[in-house]
């Protein structure tokens, strides 16, 4: 990697920071909820939605990389992503509030599909997957430092203008901003894009292939889980340990701590393991912490239970975007787009998980996220030695 392109490599990073922003709609959620006295159903439809627009964004993103390029998108991602903080700073609306975390989702929509190619400029061949990985680790701090700021912002002393656990947005903004300004005036050489983008039948018709299906659903149960984890556990506790949402803030942090362990370890563990083994050691991981989640009543059974989830779960799309990827390696344009639009899982799972949770309590919401595990048992085998 030459000198110009370690330099490209620090604004790259810091997109990828701002990439984690998505992740705070798991406890902003909660402080919402608690605001504006909403039911779980009602709550869950804020990180529904910013999973909404992956369905929507992530094929239109990719001919739009081909017209303006990489670069130019990603910028456009930051905007639209430091239009989504300014909001709440302004006011706590719901309808205010709704609007924010859709811009959240359309911003995040064309950085996750735009951000990952654009590494591939400024760092190729042996550098790439090492690259991306470090990629995903500072996307992880951005995801759990969220809750800790939100609950500094609830309970701190000093003057926060009116804005409480909200400060979150105004601090994110910053380096939002931050990281547009050092992008813009970093020169990045990108090569021309030869071909057009794939439209949506093109896509749509791989589904015809089983492999493609059933990774694009597998995508979808991961995803879901993960923002359903996110969302739900903060609830549990309050639920079994009658804490306040402050200290149950805490749950949405130690997942995010494991997942971004999963992924450092993850990588290590692929190079002397087979994937189908390392992969059904992580749903074996996942399901036991769905059965903590269902029985225990206790802080340590809990925790273990919210950090085998997050370790288990932190390398199921790498695993299954690379068999989908390998099953049609001329269309991999194609299958790519497609397991972006997979993210869409992140809208179904809350949504059904809010109503499940208002019917039975946080069990129901556990029985939801269960079901995509079982789902995961069945991938174990389409997953190459």
């Amino acid at each position: 990697m030459n000198k110009s392109s370690k330099l490209s490599i620090i604004p790259v990073m810091l997109c990828f920071f701002a990439m984690g922003f998505v992740d705070l709609v798991g406890i902003a959620s909660n402080y919402v909820k608690e605001d504006l006295n909403l039911n779980d159903a009602t709550a869950n439809l804020f990180p529904s939605l910013v999973f909404f627009w992956f369905l929507i964004f992530s094929v239109p993103t990719g001919m739009l990389m081909n017209k303006i390029g990489r670069k130019r998108t990603v910028l456009l991602s930051l905007i639209v992503t430091a239009v989504s903080l300014l909001l709440p700073i302004l006011g706590e609306s719901f309808e205010l509030m709704l609007v924010s975390f859709s811009l959240l989702g359309i911003g995040n929509a064309l950085m996750q599909t735009s951000l990952n190619p654009l590494v591939s400029v400024v760092a190729t061949g042996k550098h790439l997957a090492s690259t991306l990985t470090f990629g995903q680790f500072v996307k992880a701090i951005a995801s759990f430092l969220a809750p800790y700021i939100a609950m500094w912002g609830a309970i701190a002393t000093i003057p926060t203008f009116g804005l409480g656990w909200r400060v979150l947005f105004p601090i994110y903004l910053v380096i939002g901003i931050a990281a547009t300004v050092f992008l813009a005036g970093t020169p990045i050489e990108e090569e021309e894009m030869d071909g057009g983008a794939s439209g949506f039948g093109e896509c749509f018709r791989l589904l015809g292939k089983p492999i493609v299906l059933l990774s694009f659903i597998a995508i979808m149960c991961h995803v879901g889980i993960d923002v359903g984890t996110n969302t739900t556990a903060p609830k549990i506790l309050i639920e079994r340990l009658q804490w306040t949402l402050n200290e149950a803030a805490i749950a949405t942090s130690l997942y995010f701590i494991f997942r971004t362990i999963g992924c450092f370890t993850g990588s290590f563990f692929l190079r002397i393991l087979k994937p189908r083994l390392f992969f059904a050691i992580s749903i074996v991981m996942m399901a036991l912490s769905m059965i903590g989640l269902f029985v225990g009543e206790s802080k340590i059974i809990l925790y273990i239970a919210i950090a085998l989830v997050g370790y288990g779960n932190s390398n199921v799309f790498s695993i299954v975007f690379s068999q989908a990827l390998l099953s049609v390696p001329e269309k991999k344009n194609e299958v790519s787009g497609l397991m972006i639009m997979g993210l869409f899982g992140g809208t179904v799972f809350p949504l059904i998980m809010g109503f499940a949770s208002d019917a039975v309590g946080q069990v129901g919401a556990v029985a939801v996220m269960a079901v995509g595990v079982i789902y995961l048992f069945s991938y174990i085998n389409k997953v190459e030695m």
